[in-house]
């Protein structure tokens, strides 16, 4: 059982980096929504690809309230809560797992 202990425990670490970059692209977006960049920079256009299929599902599903964007809030706070609860939840798993064997 140790075995799949280590697998929880490497993805739970690879989960995390996983949900810390999303939040880093969503963050970027958001602080790109503020000023005017040129739309055809490369970097901008990274970051509209990578943002855009998190933002999409929320900003259909969240009425527009007068000029404000809560879409990237709302990503961020769900981000947040699969980080603080499913991250510790499989490296608890893993180590009773581990120290099973």
């Amino acid at each position: 059982m140790y075995i799949l202990g280590y697998f929880l425990q490497a993805l739970s670490g690879v989960i995390h980096v996983v949900l810390m970059t999303a939040m880093i692209v969503v963050i970027a977006r958001a602080v790109l929504s503020w000023v005017s960049p040129d739309p055809y920079n490369p970097i901008v256009r990274i970051i509209n690809q990578f943002s855009e299929p998190l933002l999409f599902p929320v900003r259909k599903r969240v009425p527009y309230m007068g000029g404000i964007d809560f879409s990237p809030l709302i990503v961020l706070l769900v981000i947040m809560f699969l980080d603080n609860f499913l991250v510790p939840t499989l490296q608890t798993m893993a180590y009773s797992l581990i120290q099973g064997a």
